[in-house]
This record gives structure tokens, sequence and C-alpha cells, in this order.
């Protein structure tokens, strides 16, 4: 089968999926679904088909990568060759914690900056009008959708007030809303991360990112439908952030703001590939005690259990067979590693030709872009929690069902780039 016809079953196949996962389909509102898919494939030809969308694809990835560069100015001055990436004079090689790290610093910098004078918030509430009129969500939900495109779990300020009023679909469609984009503050990372094994890292994030926004409105809304009356529906000239007082406050807010997210990125790492670790270790050895008994073939670790889980999905969003496997792989790493650790996975995988085709590592990329894993699914939880602990029980109820339509959401992604991405890109 074409790989194009091959993806766009794989969008059907994902919804088709949704649906039979759902709370109550009695009460899946189809609309939704419509121009949800409609706004994705709007978006997806704009940048892949047209050439002046192939233009504007272009001028995003080097604009952003001449930023990530610029921004990297604090990075080499306080740490000198550390801070200097593979490929450049006086490189040590790449360091984590001292190349892509300080790009989160900058973003969410940056991003406070923009919020200071403005600009964010003008863009945020018009796509947030956008969603709201064409797919019929309830105003807090489309905020919310919006300001994800931009933002990560710092969005749920913006709609603090209303959280207590939420429904078990509003609380479900933020949670997913959140695991399946990025915040601009960990686009600098990504790019730094994979800039050298893929050239238009950075445009194919930012598509990836306006992608991700409906397709995750559309599978949170599939998987647990409104069944009650909202008060938040009309809603739709909601508050953002704060201001600050001048641009300076608004530089320091934000270069805490970013200080705090690599620390927490930092010791989440530590833990989590630490305990994992731990665990594949013990399922190593359980393994090879039932192997030897048996004869039968046992998966070794927790990514190759969940490799098999991902493997079909894989194949369904148009990946070729024999890059299939490492795609699903990836997909297992993200979900209980993180992102970061996936991505930086890809990277090795492009660098050492791994994959049979250029296509299958752009739809990995597209794929990974999203913070839905484990990790990001407590802290999203938790943060929702503790601005409305009185949603406890409701927040725990929607959260398997949200961290799987934020996977959805991210495959979803993922398929509209294999129906829509052109050859014009020397991608790899």
């Amino acid at each position: 089968m074409n790989e194009r016809l091959l993806s766009l079953v794989g969008v059907v196949g994902l919804i088709v999926l949704a649906v039979l996962c759902s709370s109550y389909r009695s009460r899946i509102r189809w609309r939704i679904v419509v121009f949800a898919l409609a706004l994705q494939a709007v978006i997806a030809v704009v940048l892949f088909q047209l050439p002046l969308g192939v233009k504007i694809f272009d001028g995003l990835n080097q604009g952003i990568v001449a930023l990530v560069t610029a921004g990297s100015a604090g990075a080499r001055f306080l740490f000198g060759p550390l801070a200097v990436g593979p490929g450049q004079e006086g490189s040590v090689g790449f360091i984590l914690a001292f190349q892509a790290f300080p790009s989160i610093i900058f973003f969410a910098a940056l991003m406070q900056v923009l919020y200071y004078y403005q600009i964010l918030p003008k863009v945020i509430r018009g796509l947030a009008t956008l969603f709201r009129r064409s797919m019929g969500v309830s105003g807090v939900e489309s905020l919310c959708g919006a300001s994800s495109i931009f933002v990560g779990i710092e969005s749920l300020t913006a709609i603090r007030p209303y959280l207590k009023q939420a429904t078990a679909s509003e609380l479900c469609t933020i949670l997913t809303l959140g695991m399946a984009t990025i915040a601009s503050s960990m686009l600098g990372f990504y790019v730094i991360v994979l800039q050298g094994a893929l050239p238009y890292i950075a445009g194919h994030l930012v598509t990836a990112s306006l992608l991700s926004a409906p397709a995750a409105l559309m599978f949170a809304k599939v998987l647990v439908p409104e069944r009650e009356e909202t008060a938040l529906h009309q809603q739709s000239r909601m508050g953002l952030f704060d201001n600050e007082a001048n641009l300076f406050e608004a530089i320091v807010h934000g270069a805490q703001a970013g200080g705090k997210l690599v620390v927490g990125i930092a010791v989440l790492l530590i833990a989590v590939l630490g305990l994992v670790e731990v665990l594949n270790l013990l399922l190593s050895y359980s393994s090879q005690g039932i192997s030897h008994l048996t004869g039968w073939v046992v998966p070794q670790s927790i990514q190759e259990i969940l490799a098999y889980v991902f493997y079909p999905l894989v194949r369904l969003i148009g990946v070729q067979a024999g890059d299939a496997w490492q795609v699903a792989q990836l997909l297992g790493d993200r979900l209980i590693l993180t992102e970061v650790k996936a991505y930086q996975d890809l990277a090795v995988l492009i660098r050492s030709q791994a994959f049979q085709s250029p296509r299958s590592a752009v739809l990995a990329a597209y794929a990974l872009c999203g913070f839905a894993h484990v990790a990001s699914m407590t802290i999203f939880a938790g943060g929702i929690i503790a601005l409305a602990p009185e949603r406890a029980a409701l927040v725990s109820r929607v959260l398997p069902r949200s961290l799987l339509a934020a996977t959805l959401a991210c495959l979803m992604t993922a398929a509209m780039a294999g129906i829509f991405y052109s050859n014009a890109f020397n991608l790899l």
C-alpha cells in the first residue's frame, strides 16, 4: 500500500480506536471530529504543499535555529567549550546539561517577554476563538487549547478560576492538551538535540505543535464526551497571565520559571532513568529464567513490552515495516522515560543511519512531539489538584483516558504529516 494512503487509513483507524474506547459513544459530538480533522488538514496542506507554505516552513525553521543559536550566548559565556555543540569549533561533544538545558531558560524568558508586550495573548485569544467557533468547545477548553501550543503547565494559571466548575469532559480535555503538546520553552531544547540529525527539525516541531492542539481536543472529547451542561461554554473572554510591572521583571520571572523547569527535568531524569533500569534488571533476570525453562522468547525490558503495543499503531500511521520496530521502541521510551530520552535516542538512530527511509525519522519526530508520558501525567494532574483540590477524585477518574487521548493525538499528528509532508525538504 502507498505510504501516504496508509497514513490516511491510520487517521481513520485512530479515530475508530478512540470511539471503541469512549466512555459514552452515543454522546460523541461529530462536529468536533470533523472540524478538528479539517483544521489539521488545512495546516498541513498550507505548510507542506503550497509553495508559499513551504517558504513559511523554511523561514520558521531558519528563524528558530537562529534564535536558538543567539540564545546560547549566555551558556557559552558561563560554560565555555562545554556549551559548544558537536560539529562546532572547540566542541567536546554533546553534553545535555550544558548545551540543551540552558535553551529552556532562554525560551522561558523570551515567552515571558512576549507576554509582557501582549503579543502572545493576542495570538492565543485568536486561536481560542477559532477553536470555540469551529468545534463548539467551551471557553475554558478553547483557551487551554490555544495556550498549550505555546506554554506547558503554566496554561493552568490562565484557567485557574474555572477549574472548580469544570466538568469531567473538560478536565480530561485540559489534561490531554497539556500532554499532547509541547511548551515553547522546550522547543530550543529539542532543536539542539536533533538539529544535527534532522536539519528542518525546528519547522517540523512548530508544525507538530499546531497540528496537535486540534487533535488533542478531538480525542479528549471522543474518549470522554460531554454529558453535563457546562457552565463555561459561553465564557470565551477569559484572562491569561498576570502581567509584570516592567520588562526586566518579565525577564526575571521567565528565567526563574525556566530554571525551575530545568531542575525539575534533571531530577526527574535521574530518578526515572535509574528506577526504570532497576525494573529492567529484575525483568531481565525473570525473562532469562522463563526462557531457560520454556524456551520462549520473552521481552527483557519495559520498553520492549511497550514496543509490542505500539508496533501496530506505528505501522498504522504509515511507518514502513523495516523501521516500525525502532519507532515503536522510541514511543515506549517516551511513555516511560519522557520525550527527552526518546528524542536523544532518535538523534542517535538517525546519525547512525539506522532508518531505511527518511520518512520514518520524520514521522517519529512528529509522534514523539508531546508530553504524553507517565511523569507528565502526574505533573499536570498534580497541578490541577493543587489549584482545585475538590476536583481530585474527578481528575483521577479521567486521568488514564487523558493519557490515551494525548498518545493518540501525537500519533494522529504524525499520520497527518505522513499524508501531506512534501519531499521539497532535504530531510536527512
